[in-house]
């Protein structure tokens, strides 16, 4: 069945009840995908490590015939409800047929009815079988992740803040939701960095003026730049831009950044346009810069939603790469600016 109104779909993820025996999350951003899958996981067994009770799999693990069936199967051996994950990355016909098969016999209880199942997948189109059994059977949740809106970041921010007894004012959450990208696990970083940046516990409330501070540089500035460059395919210009940056005392993790949010930015405009809407409309409501106006309108007309799905994990690996102790930031940095440089070039750009 779908659930797509949110007091429904928070319901299941805070406890699904007794005749939910599988849950399909899918959608364009991954990072919500995955944090909603953790959320439930974790609800149906609090040692998400566990060997015996636990089964994580990919697609290839999939192409191995029955491995599905024989997970789903399986009893615990040690007593407790048994949690099966599959994670599915790509845009392959088999696996796809593969996950709903199992899914299907599942959710009429041919297996083990003890079992949970979660499926986590990109984008399925209306023709993905398991899309298809997912919505038909009883016994399973298939439920769509939306890519945020601006009050959606803000009140994410405003329940993490809170938490650590910080805050912003109006004027600030509005500012912040309007800088984060839309993509929910990049956004939930920077919600984590701006709590540490104001400390923990302290209480303080940050003003807009106070929490430029923390947001840096401004769209025209040298890492911005830099996205913009290698977006559209000027890598000599990005790398001068991330030099300047580097001179200037950013490193490689705000670069990575940078261009994550371009990335969030042309999604959101694109997402707009596949909406209805017209390409200078959807810029601007994506808080695209005046002066990055034009040169953004000329990204987005060859960059499309497929492209920026296949980038997205390379952005993140960037990020958490630049985070490892003693890791080559600023080389991790500019190997990704060469990236998307390259396929921007490949996209005529």
């Amino acid at each position: 069945m779908i659930v797509s109104k949110r007091p429904d779909v928070d319901r299941i993820l805070k406890g699904p009840p007794d005749n939910i025996r599988a849950v399909l999350l899918y959608g364009r951003d991954r990072g919500g995908v995955r944090e909603r899958a953790d959320a439930l996981a974790k609800r149906i067994t609090p040692d998400l490590n566990d060997p015996f009770n636990v089964a994580m799999l990919t697609e290839t693990d999939l192409d191995q015939a029955g491995r599905l069936e024989e997970e789903l199967t399986a009893l615990s051996m040690i007593g407790g409800r048994r949690l099966i994950r599959v994670r599915l990355t790509g845009e392959r016909t088999a696996p796809d047929k593969t996950a709903a098969e199992a899914l299907a016999a599942h959710s009429e209880g041919k297996l083990n009815p003890d079992a949970f199942l979660i499926v986590e997948a990109g984008a399925l189109g209306r023709d993905s079988a398991l899309r298809k059994a997912a919505e038909k059977a009883a016994a399973c949740a298939a439920i769509p992740c939306y890519e945020d809106e601006q009050g959606d970041v803000a009140r994410m921010a405003r329940e993490a803040l809170g938490a650590d007894k910080v805050s912003l004012d109006s004027a600030a959450l509005d500012l912040f939701a309007s800088r984060m990208p839309k993509e929910r696990g990049v956004a939930r970083q920077e919600i984590e960095r701006l709590i540490l940046w104001i400390g923990p516990g302290s209480g303080r409330q940050v003003t807009a003026a106070e929490l430029e501070e923390f947001l840096g540089v401004e769209p025209e500035a040298s890492l911005f730049e830099a996205a913009n460059d290698a977006f559209g395919g000027r890598l000599a210009a990005a790398q001068a831009g991330l030099a300047r940056a580097a001179a200037e005392g950013e490193a490689g993790p705000p670069a990575v950044r940078a261009m994550g949010m371009h990335l969030g930015k042309l999604r959101r405009t694109l997402t707009l346009v596949a909406s209805g809407a017209g390409l200078p409309e959807a810029a601007k409501a994506s808080g695209v810069f005046w002066k990055q106006e034009r040169e953004f309108l000329r990204q987005a007309r060859a960059w499309t939603l497929d492209h920026i799905d296949a980038l997205q994990p390379e952005i993140l690996a960037a990020d958490k790469a630049c985070k490892q102790t003693g890791s080559p930031d600023r080389l991790i940095a500019e190997r990704l600016a060469l990236t998307i440089a390259g396929r921007a070039r490949r996209l005529g750009l």
